[in-house]
Formats: structure tokens, sequence, C-alpha cells
């Protein structure tokens, strides 16, 4: 199985910068990163992935908010380590493919072949300002998502391996048969090209894409290497990764090719019973005003008036969200499924925001990873660690380990790229 460690600020828990074991600073210390990416590395993890906001939330009074911009700081992070992915967010909605194109074949370079992208339409209107722009509706962004993916194809092909010949007897550095202009010309992008960066060790960087809306698989079939996901159950997830693979072939795709990474939030103890301790712990610490904000970000419904022991309100159809359409759908599934409360719901979206969190020991956090793969639920999994760097270490020396043991995971680094690694998908 493929696992990614999704590193978010000291964790993805909201209430992991409270707990006194919590690095200060680490949202901006370099060094904190490495730690982190060293030891993924140490236990052979494919990759870690960073996520990216482009504006600062009201939230920021309650919660670690602020991160560095995923590119530069992983282009730190490319020297300090030797092997593991490195995959960063940029949003298509908001940004310019040359520019992206040249960054992500810079930090392809830079790595020694270990680029990944994260590509995502933004989903927060306060963004849009920040760029000089109006904020488009779900459909527009992810119309010009595809046009831009296709222009930065087309930058990243421009070059052959051998167009840079370097002849110093005869005086030709680059033979510009082998470099051809992109010549885009569409409803987004008017770009000429080619890039003034040659063929990268990769060819292009690993595409990762994390929508589950509709527009979001449709995009994620058609290109993505890898794609992150939220899933509750595992009917759920096998639906889901059934849905990706068929589209995949619909497009001519091997869907094989196409690898499916569920996120989980593990919780581990050394007994079951210290785990939900832990659980419990994270839970009281909980900014209630904060979890309403977030819940109302996802659900486009102001719960701050709503009481915390009924159930939600009556909500939109899920087709008007212009948001988090995808999460929206899991959200509301998740609290019909189980008849929950505001209350109860901030509590479960507190861990995993939307993600499935799992709290148990070594052995039954892999029992439960192992069904999902073997049962067509998932090809690997995105691991989100509650808390950073405290939950994160139990999971790459102990779950990684009992993982091996059951055959399910690597021992070290095969030869290669981070495409290579996943298959090196068309």
């Amino acid at each position: 199985m493929h696992l990614n460690l999704f590193v978010l600020q000291v964790g993805h828990h909201e209430a992991a910068w409270r707990l006194p074991s919590a690095p200060a600073g680490g949202a901006t210390d370099v060094a904190f990163y490495a730690g982190l990416c060293r030891a993924a590395e140490a236990a052979a993890l494919d990759s870690v992935f960073f996520a990216d906001r482009l504006a600062l939330p009201p939230s920021a009074r309650y919660n670690a908010v602020e991160s560095l911009e995923p590119l530069t700081l992983l282009s730190a992070l490319a020297s300090l380590t030797q092997r593991i992915g490195l995959i960063g967010t940029v949003s298509t909605t908001f940004s310019d493919p040359y520019t992206v194109a040249r960054q992500l074949a810079s930090l392809d370079h830079i790595s020694g072949g270990r680029a990944g992208w994260n590509v995502v339409t933004s989903i927060d209107p306060n963004a849009a300002r920040n760029y000089s722009r109006a904020f488009p509706d779900h459909a527009a962004r992810y119309e010009r998502a595809a046009e831009y993916l296709d222009v930065a194809l087309k930058l990243w092909d421009g070059w052959d391996a051998d167009a840079r010949v370097d002849d110093r007897d005869g005086g030709i550095y680059t033979d510009t048969a082998r470099v051809r202009a992109t010549d885009h010309s569409g409803t987004h992008f008017d770009v000429a090209g080619p890039l003034n960066v040659p063929r990268s060790p990769q060819g292009r960087p690993l595409l990762v894409q994390a929508g589950s809306s509709g527009d979001g698989r449709a995009l994620a079939s058609r290109y993505a290497d890898a794609v992150f996901t939220a899933q509750q159950t595992l009917d759920g997830a096998q639906a889901f990764r059934a849905d990706i693979r068929a589209r995949a072939g619909a497009h001519g795709r091997d869907p094989d090719t196409v690898k499916v990474l569920p996120g989980i939030c593990p919780i581990i103890g050394s007994t079951e019973a210290e785990a939900r301790a832990r659980e419990a712990e994270l839970g009281e610490l909980i900014v209630v005003e904060y979890a309403l904000h977030q819940l109302t970000e996802f659900l486009g419904v102001d719960l701050s008036d709503h009481p915390l022991d009924e159930p939600l309100p009556p909500l939109p159809q899920e087709s008007t969200v212009q948001t988090h359409r995808s999460r929206f759908g899991l959200i509301l599934e998740m609290a019909e499924r189980e008849q929950l409360t505001v209350r109860q719901l901030i509590a479960r979206m507190g861990g995993g925001r939307g993600h499935r969190v799992i709290a148990g020991t070594p052995e039954q956090i892999a029992d439960e990873l192992e069904t999902w793969f073997r049962e067509g639920a998932a090809d690997g999994f995105n691991i989100m660690p509650p808390a950073i760097p405290q939950d994160a270490t139990p999971f790459l020396e102990q779950v990684v380990p009992e993982l091996r043991r059951r055959g399910l995971f690597r021992s070290a680094y095969d030869e290669g790229t981070l495409r290579d690694r996943y298959g090196r998908a068309a």
C-alpha cells in the first residue's frame, strides 16, 4: 500500500496547538518540518504532503492557521531529505499555469525527481480579493482547472529529455528542434511557451487531486496519479474507488495507475482504552466558537445561534453549495446516519475534519488499514496525525513495522522517482 504523511501545522486535530507538548512556532519552523520529513523518510513512506490556504480566516483567533507557502517550503526540505516524495498544494483558481509549471519543474530538478502537485480549486471566497478577482462558481473553477492542467502538461512536455546537448566543440548548447512551443489558446489561457526550464527528472510532477464532488471526480479521473479523499465507511470508500477507476478507464487510462488514498486520523495508545482517553483529552480542548465556524464554513449555514444539543437545521441542496461540496455531503450523511447533534458532530469533526478517526492500538490501526486495502476501498492512505509530532511518531515507529510484518508495506525505497513509486502513471 501507499502511505503519505499529511503535515498540517502542529496537527490535524483543531485543538492540537493547545497541548502542552505542541511545539511553539512549529508552523513556520523549517527545522520542525525537516524532522518530520526525515522521520517519514526513515519509515520509507511514499511522500509528505502540505496543504495551503490563500487567506487568513476569521478563526485565526482560535487556531493555528498560519502556514508557509508550500513550494517554497518544499524547496528547502528537498535539500534536507533524500528519497521521500514532496507534494505541495497550488490552486488553479488564483495562479498562473506558466509560473506554476516552472516552479514545479524547478522543484523536481532540485529534489531529483520527488516533486508532486496537489491540484485544488480554491474553496475560500475570502481568497478572491487577495488576488483582485471575483470568486467563480463551482463549475467555473473546475472548467478553469482542466484547461490549466492541459497547459501545464504541454509546458512540461515541451522539452525532450535529450534537448540539452551541451556540444562545446560544435558550439551548440540546446537542440531547439527538440524543444516545442506550447501555442495554447483557450477560454482562460493564452500561453506561447515553452518553459525556460529543461525537462525534469520525472518529466512532470506526480499529480494529486482531492475533490470528491462530481466535478472533482471528473478532474481526478482524467489527470490524477493519486486521489486524496475523505471517506467514513468501507462501503462508501469502495464505491468511491470503483467510480474513480471506472471514470479513468473511460478516459483511456489504466485504472491501476490511479491510486486512491483516503485520509485517516490515527489516535494510538498501548491499549484501546489509552487511545480513547487521548481522543477524549483532545475533544475537551475543542473551542466551540471555532468548531462552529468550521462547521458553518463546510455547510454554508450559520450555526452560531443554533442549539448545540439539537440535530442540524435544514440544509441547502448539495448541488447549490459553492465551496466544500463533497465535504458537505459527507458531513450530512454522517450526521443523519448516526443521528448526531451539533455538539456531537463538532466532536467528530474535531480530529479528522471530516476524515475517518481511528483510535486504538498499533495492531488495531493496522487491522483497519489492512481491511480497507484488501477489500478494495483504498490503494493506500493519507496519514493525518491529530497532533504532530507525538501522534506521527507511534504511527511511523509502530504501525508501519506492523504493516511490514503483514507484507503490506515496503521495508526500503526502490530506485526511481516519486512517479515510479506510484506506478509512473501516464
